[in-house]
């Protein structure tokens, strides 16, 4: 890859391979301040010719964030946004799929003399099956012909572990599933991952590179790549042993020093952690009335502490999407952004660069979020490459594993209680309620592992509609998350409910799905552990007994205290069963017929109070 997209990058940097194997860290350092004539940087990255005279150059800034392997269009919900118009009636626009967002970048990039593509994390992981059933091979050769100069790692970067990051870097055919493709080596990305608060716990050194000097005619840009700090509690444990994840602040405003230090003053720093705002709507106006004032989560105190040097956050993880201006610490606004997810937005920027000081006219800065609409001409190199690798899927992909009757919401619902969530834990629970099985009375599922809807049309051409295919269904599960089964107090489980709006997640709720029988009240107008009232919870209409013992049913990445239920990991004769999909493909299989399809299950199992 080279900066300047007329030469082709002259080596590739090597990474860790194997845990406890420090890379360079700081390899790619600014060039000195008067550099100007083209040339090959530290790290093999390439630069640029010195530009044109003029004081200031506006320098476009493209940008998105977790697209999470989704190279066909999001079916269902998941493949729409919204859009409010100036008389507040709202519209539904289909959008995403990576052949109409190649199209729309380059059309973007179109006239721009100084362009650059960045992403903040999550590229990879909880992918559909053309993309995850090769370890998103696939999605990193998407990348590469997109020409994205940058990413931060997400959380989702280490679901395989750091060691197959490296490898997402450095290529390198699988280690156990060996080449995809005969003769051909997977080659790996084109493009940095940075990790700058990923360090090895023995040595404090960075997993991988802190941050990256883009330059070209004259104009150097820093960018500094975070996960979020909390990264260790959402991810498997076993492939993060050894690793540190530090805080978002304290680690940006370090290198944004160490930059400026070396001759770098314009920097942008690329986040995994995002916010909400206060409309679902692509376009809504997240600094009215004033700067910030639209949006909340953590990226508003995250923003608002991080040093002046830096003069733009792209940012990601809560796949909302949103383009404000949040004060630093001088109180002067900075731009914030996030394009949603699933490759379904792109974010526009326009940074004004001053020569003279070398750094970003903050009041310049414009950033807009703009559609991935499906109206545009697919481009054909990425319709190749789609179609190059269903080849390779279509003999486990289109496989029939199921019928359903309408449209089932999962991801795509933004009710607590979601009728796929139903559906998952209910196979959960019937999948490990035998005696031999573990004997499961409750099964609880998180709702960030529900990755998509079940949609009844289908995506995949010819299926017929209301056939579920083994792909739709890895769509929705695809981590294969070995199951647990094990004893917890009835205080335990009141417990748990209780942890899904308290302690760290008492700002942004995690509402675990239940299984059939398992009822309670969520009270909103309370606050914390007060949200949920241990007399309102009961198992098949009896009150919860806290002396007694049942046997639950989880995930393992729940089981292990993901997503912030700590309650779990106390559990005792933990039994551990089928995988997740294993689990949902037999429910499925089990309980419809083309001529009697499962219906979407109705929901109250949560009685929510506002």
């Amino acid at each position: 890859m080279s900066a300047t997209r007329h030469k082709k990058r002259t080596g590739r940097r090597i990474l860790a391979t194997a845990a406890g194997l420090a890379t360079a860290g700081a390899l790619v350092a600014a060039l000195p301040a008067g550099a100007a004539e083209e040339g090959s940087g530290p790290g093999g990255w390439t630069y640029g010719k010195k530009a044109a005279s003029g004081r200031t150059v506006d320098v476009q800034l493209l940008s998105f964030n977790d697209l999470h392997g989704n190279l066909e269009p999001p079916a269902g919900s998941s493949g729409r946004v919204t859009h409010t118009h100036e008389d507040g009636t709202t519209e539904q626009i289909d959008a995403g799929g990576v052949e109409y967002l190649a199209t729309h970048l380059r059309e973007a990039r179109k006239g721009q003399r100084l362009s650059i593509t960045a992403a903040a994390g999550d590229m990879v992981g909880a992918s559909p099956l053309i993309s995850g059933l090769f370890h998103d091979e696939p999605t990193i050769d998407a990348l590469n012909r997109l020409k994205l100069d940058v990413t931060s790692v997400g959380n989702h970067e280490f679901d395989e572990g750091a060691i197959e990051l490296a490898r997402m870097q450095n290529g390198g055919c699988h280690p156990t599933d060996g080449c995809h493709v005969d003769g051909k080596p997977f080659g790996g990305a084109d493009f940095p991952f940075l990790a700058a608060n990923v360090t090895h716990e023995k040595t404090g050194k960075p997993l991988l590179d802190p941050y990256f000097v883009w330059q070209k005619q004259g104009v150097k840009i820093g960018f500094i790549g975070v996960t979020l700090e909390g990264t260790a509690n959402i991810v498997s444990a076993e492939g993060i042993k050894g690793l540190k994840f530090g805080d978002e602040v304290e680690t940006i405003n370090r290198y944004a020093k160490e930059l400026e230090r070396k001759g770098v003053k314009s920097i942008v720093a690329l986040i995994h952690e995002g916010g909400a705002p206060a409309s679902g709507s692509y376009n809504y106006d997240c600094d009215s009335p004033g700067p910030g004032d639209g949006i909340s989560g953590p990226i508003v105190d995250i923003a608002k502490n991080i040093d002046p040097q830096v003069d733009a956050l792209v940012t990601g993880h809560t796949h909302q999407a949103y383009a404000c201006t949040i004060p630093d610490p001088a109180g002067k606004p900075r731009t914030v952004t996030s394009a949603a997810s699933f490759g379904r937005l792109y974010t526009d920027t326009t940074l004004t660069y001053d020569r003279a000081t070398k750094d970003i006219v903050r009041t310049a800065v414009a950033s807009a979020n703009h559609v991935v609409t499906r109206d545009v001409p697919k481009a054909a190199d990425m319709t190749r490459l789609i179609e190059d690798w269903n080849a390779l899927a279509a003999p486990i992909a289109n496989r029939p594993v199921g019928h359903i009757s309408a449209d089932i919401d999962g991801r795509g619902s933004s009710a607590y209680e979601k009728p796929l969530g139903n559906l998952i834990a209910d196979a959960q629970l019937e999948g490990l309620a035998p005696a031999d099985k573990g004997g499961a009375q409750i099964a609880f599922m998180n709702p960030g592992g529900i990755r998509s809807d079940l949609v009844y049309a289908g995506s995949t051409a010819g299926e017929g509609d209301g056939v579920v295919t083994y792909g739709e269904a890895y769509t929705v599960q695809p981590f294969t998350n070995m199951m647990n089964v094990m004893d917890l107090t009835g205080a335990q489980v009141v417990t748990a409910l209780q942890q899904q709006v308290s302690g760290r997640n008492e700002a942004s709720p995690k509402i675990l799905q239940v299984s059939a029988g398992l009822t309670y009240t969520l009270d909103l107008t309370q606050s914390g552990a007060a949200r949920v009232d241990a007399a309102s919870v009961k198992l098949n209409g009896e009150p919860i007994d806290p002396a007694k013992t049942y046997r639950v049913a989880m995930n393992e990445f729940l089981g292990g205290g993901g997503d912030g239920f700590p309650v779990f990991t106390e559990g005792k004769n933990k039994l551990v069963g089928a995988s997740d999909l294993e689990i949902f493909l037999a429910y499925l299989g089990a309980h419809s017929s083309a001529d009697a399809p499962i219906a979407p299950p109705a929901v109250g199992r949560i009685t929510v109070v506002e």
